[in-house]
This record gives structure tokens, C-alpha cells and sequence, in this order.
């Protein structure tokens, strides 16, 4: 365990490290608002996916594609969240922030954004490991809000808002929620006491995100004694408040979407992902009573609100805002980090970021086959140059020596790269042990003898053209299966962190799985060009195995006909 711990820590340092030497190198000031923060990102806002231009609530999710954890402090509680101007503090609350996991939900207040405003954005700070927590969750509830259940795994009970709702129950605590944690309903009742500050005659607002788990169904979802009732009715809302009914919308199995429910001087409203479904006239009721949630309910519920006035922009907000396809924000990645110039991010730093360290280690150990390969290539590709350049010089005067003069080709000669004059000096080495008294005279088994020791000088030739060549062929057959395993092991970690993590959304899987294939992809590189380079070489050196065994045959040859005993 300390070893593991040890190798995450050195490999977090590691990052960190990268980045520090990034931001030093970009030789740019990033520390605009305060510069005991280093890091900062900016998030792009879309004002036609968040809907208003008073300032609002909205929330914000970073992950491992869109953020480097690895510049945060553990807990994120260096995290501070800035105004367009980088001079202006906004308040924000962190639901969740898993460093490990790298994954975070962030509720951001924003500031008035005009409709058309093209570049509207905020920044992101994070790098001061000295900060502590600026997350405020209180100074983010609207005043109308009357009740706020997040559901978080900690608090799943508990009421965020100034009314401190008291609720009771057995429902369960789901890591993979929407919104961080959600609460699991299994038909019991979600039980919160009367409470004064729930009432209908001045507004009022019910809304959550619910995912069922299969439809259709007959269940409550908001039910108080003398007061509305919310329910599912096989697959539609129906509002009843009364002897009057509301009904309308086609909700999902195991989709998550938002619904609420709207009273407004005795009219009410449905909705389903933000959009009006149905509305009708209702009596104004104003009991103070238990209010039952999720009575028969078979599914999730996250983000639960109670307000006291009827909003319909805020509800739309909270459709736009806070789902898994989620338009409002954008981040981009943090200055002197993953951004290149025009604002494109480099998707190539986003999945080195997202690496594990297996991936990394194996990516380590084909980086050293491809160096390997690399200078295999080189060498034999200059050996195999120069050689035939040699070869051909040598050749040439040979091929025009006749007589005596086929023994004095070693003379004034300069071949230092030639083979085939490392056979021919072989073979006269071999034909003047058996000149006597100037006189040569070669019988059958001289000539036998000399032909040996030249073919044996040619299969070391041989082994010296082809030395190296199997390391070629280790990259070309093992850097694909190192790849592969690399991938696999990092998909396996990615779904088990995914699973740890409870965020099963495409944002939070996706980098993981790309970073992974990026082993595949190293093995492949190291593959593809040491296959090409093998063969180009092997061809080579067959031509220059091919050339000493001819040069061999035709020496021996020569020299018998020349010297031989008739």
C-alpha cells in the first residue's frame, strides 16, 4: 500500500511539475486577479442556453477533459471563481469535488449577462495549496427558496435552505446521481413535517429531477393532506389540488429529467424539462400539513426546490442548466496549460492529462523500443550505405584483375566498409600459407580448404549485416500487445474509478477511455515504422548476402583456374 500511495504521489508531483515548468516556460503572466493563484481557466458562457440576463444559479461540472486536477488542491479549496472583469469575487458552492476521480459539481452565482453578449465568461482560479475553502452554499439560496434537498450522501436529509425542513425517511443514498449523490425511492414516503413557511396563497414552486425506474407507474411525487398533489399517472403528470385535475407531459424510464409545478393566483402550471405541458385554473388552498415525497415512487430524485413564488424562467434555467448536457458552460483549459493559440484546445495534452499510470508506464516502455528502433534503423541503414558503396569500388578493380594481379588486389587498397574485400583478404591469407619459394601450386583440397575459410568468414559476415535486425522485429510484434495491454488496463481503471466516482455521465468516462486507446495508438507507432524499416533492410541485406556469395563462388573459382595443380 505505501508503495502504491508513493508511486501516486511521485506521478501527481509529476503533473504538477509539467505544468509549473508550461507556465514558466509561456513566459506569461496567468495571475490577473491574484497572483498567489498561478492556474486559471476560462469558462465560456452560453446566454442562449442559460436563458436569462438577471444574474442566476447555475451549475457547473469540470472533469478530467476539461480541467487539470492535478493544479488543485485535494479538497478544491483553492478554488475561487471570478467575474469577466478578474477583478470581481463570485460566490460559488462546491456539491462535490473528487480529485481522485476527477470529477466536481460546482454552483456558480453568475452576474447580469446581456442576450447577446458574444465572448461572456468567467475565470476559474485554483493553484494556491495555502488557500482555504471559499465554498458558501447559504449565500447562493435565493431568498424565495423555502426548501433545498441535495441529497448529497452526507446530508441526504437535510433541507440547505433558512426554513431547515425536517424530513424523515428510508430512502437511500445513489453515488451515481445526476447532481453528485441522489436519493433512491423504493416506494416508502420521504416524510417532511408542516412547516408555516410552505404555502401557496402569495406563489409557490415544486421542482426536481426524477429518473424512473420504469414506467409506466402510479405514484406520488408531492402530496400534502388538504393541498396539491403531484403524481405519476402510467407515463404523464397529473396535478390534482381539489376536485380539480391537471394533467400533461410523457415522461421517461430511466432518463432523468426535470418536473415541476408552479401556483400563481389560482392557476397552475406543469412542467416537464423546462417546458409548459398543461395549466389550469385551481382553488387557492393554504394548509399547513405533512407533505409526503415519493409515495410508491419507484426511482431517483435529485436537486429537490421549494419556493414560494412561481418562476417559469428559473425553472427553465434549472432544465438548461443542470442536466448531463448541460450547453451553459464551456472550460477551457487553463492558461500555460492544454490551450494552444486561437483558443483550440490540444486534445493530444487532454489525454496525456487523463493517463493512468499503467498507461503511462507501458507508453514509457514503448518510448524506449521506438528509441531503440530508431537507432537500429539509423545504423544498419548507414552500414548497409556505405557497404555497397565499398562493395561496388572493390568489385570494379577485381573484376578487371587478371593473373598475379588477382593477388595483389590488397595493395594500396582502402575499402573499409567492403565485405566482400574482407572475404577476398580471407582468401589470400588462406592461398599464401600454401605459396612455397614463391611458387604456387593449389591441389583439390587446398582449394577445398581456402573455399572453407572464406565461407566461414561469410557466415560471420552474415551474423555482423544482420545483428540488431531482432530488435526490430520485438517492436514490430510486442509494441502492439504492450499497447493493447496498456488500453485495457486503463479502461478496466477508468470504469472501476467511474464506479467509485458515481458519475456514470459521457464527460466523465470519455477522456479515461480515450487516454487509454493512447497506448494503443504508442504501440502502434513504435510498430508501423520498425516494420517498415525491417523490410527495407532485410531486402538490403539479403542483396549483400546474395552479392558475398557470388563474389565467393567467383574468387575460388578465378584461383583455381589460375594456381590449381592440372
Amino acid at each position: 500500500m505505501f508503495i502504491t500511495n508513493s508511486v501516486v504521489i511521485l506521478n501527481r508531483f509529476a503533473k504538477v511539475l509539467i505544468a509549473s515548468l508550461l507556465f514558466t516556460v509561456s513566459g506569461v503572466s496567468h495571475a490577473e486577479w491574484n497572483e498567489d493563484w498561478p492556474v486559471r481557466n476560462k469558462v465560456s458562457i452560453n446566454p442562449q442556453a442559460l436563458g436569462l440576463s438577471e444574474p442566476a444559479v447555475a451549475l457547473m461540472r469540470l472533469h478530467s477533459g476539461n480541467f487539470d486536477f492535478a493544479s488543485v488542491n485535494i479538497d478544491g479549496s483553492d478554488i475561487r471563481v471570478i467575474a469577466a472583469d478578474d477583478k470581481t469575487e463570485l460566490k460559488f458552492y462546491i456539491e462535490k469535488f473528487d480529485a481522485v476521480n476527477e470529477l466536481a459539481t460546482i454552483w456558480v452565482q453568475l452576474p447580469t449577462i446581456a442576450a447577446g453578449d458574444k465572448d461572456a465568461h468567467i475565470w476559474i482560479y485554483s493553484g494556491n495549496e495555502n488557500a482555504t475553502s471559499a465554498s458558501n452554499e447559504k449565500a447562493l439560496i435565493p431568498a424565495d427558496t423555502i426548501g433545498l434537498f441535495h441529497f448529497a450522501e452526507n446530508t441526504l436529509l437535510k433541507d440547505s435552505s433558512a426554513s431547515a425542513l425536517s424530513a424523515t425517511g428510508t430512502v437511500a443514498s445513489q453515488k451515481a446521481g445526476l447532481i453528485g449523490e441522489s436519493a433512491i425511492f423504493n416506494g416508502s414516503p420521504l416524510n417532511i413535517a408542516a412547516n408555516p413557511a410552505v404555502v401557496y396563497s402569495n406563489g409557490f414552486t415544486w421542482s426536481a429531477w426524477i429518473k424512473p425506474t420504469s414506467l409506466p407507474q402510479t405514484a406520488s411525487l408531492f402530496s400534502q393532506a388538504d393541498g396539491p398533489t403531484l403524481a405519476i399517472d402510467a407515463q404523464t403528470l397529473q396535478l390534482k389540488m381539489g376536485d380539480v385535475v391537471v394533467t400533461g407531459g410523457e415522461l421517461k424510464a430511466t432518463t432523468w429529467q426535470h418536473v415541476a409545478f408552479t401556483i400563481n393566483n389560482g392557476t397552475a402550471t406543469l412542467y416537464v424539462n423546462g417546458a409548459e405541458v398543461a395549466t389550469g385554473a385551481v382553488p387557492v388552498l393554504s394548509p399547513v400539513a405533512d407533505i409526503a415525497i415519493g409515495d410508491a415512487y419507484l426511482g431517483e430524485m435529485d436537486e429537490m426546490q421549494f419556493a414560494n413564488t412561481a418562476s417559469k424562467a428559473h425553472i427553465q434555467l434549472a432544465a438548461s442548466s443542470q442536466g448531463v448536457d448541460s450547453k451553459v458552460f464551456t472550460v477551457a483549459a487553463g492558461e500555460g496549460g492544454e490551450e494552444e493559440e486561437g483558443g483550440e484546445p490540444n486534445y493530444i495534452g487532454i489525454l496525456i492529462g487523463s493517463l493512468t499510470l499503467d498507461a503511462e508506464i507501458v507508453i514509457g516502455i514503448l518510448a524506449v523500443m521506438f528509441l531503440i528502433s530508431l537507432w537500429v534503423m539509423w545504423s544498419k541503414a548507414q552500414l548497409v550505405m556505405k557497404t555497397d558503396k565499398d562493395n561496388k569500388k572493390f568489385l570494379a578493380r577485381f573484376q578487371k584483375a587478371s593473373g598475379t594481379d588477382l593477388l595483389e588486389l590488397d595493395k594500396g587498397a582502402n575499402y573499409p566498409n567492403s565485405n566482400l574485400f574482407g572475404l577476398y583478404k580471407a582468401g589470400l591469407r588462406e592461398i599464401k600459407k600454401r605459396e612455397h619459394d614463391g611458387q604456387l601450386s593449389l591441389s583439390g583440397a587446398s582449394m577445398d580448404a581456402i573455399k572453407a575459410a572464406i565461407d566461414a568468414d561469410l557466415v560471420r559476415e552474415t551474423q555482423r549485416q544482420n545483428a540488431g535486425m531482432v530488435l526490430l522485429t520485438i517492436a514490430i510484434s510486442g509494441g502492439p500487445f504492450l499497447g493493447l495491454l496498456g488500453t485495457v488496463v486503463g479502461v478496466m481503471i477508468t470504469f472501476a474509478a467511474i464506479a467509485a466516482a458515481g458519475d456514470v455521465n459521457v464527460n466523465a468516462i470519455a477522456p479515461g477511455i480515450a487516454a487509454a486507446l493512447l497506448a494503443t495508438v504508442a504501440g502502434l507507432a513504435v510498430a508501423i515504422p520498425a516494420l517498415f524499416g525491417y523490410n527495407y533492410l532485410a531486402s538490403r541485406i539479403k542483396n549483400i548476402t546474395i552479392a558475398m556469395q557470388i563474389f565467393v563462388d567467383e574468387f575460388v573459382t578465378r584461383t583455381a583456374e589460375l594456381f590449381g595443380k592440372e
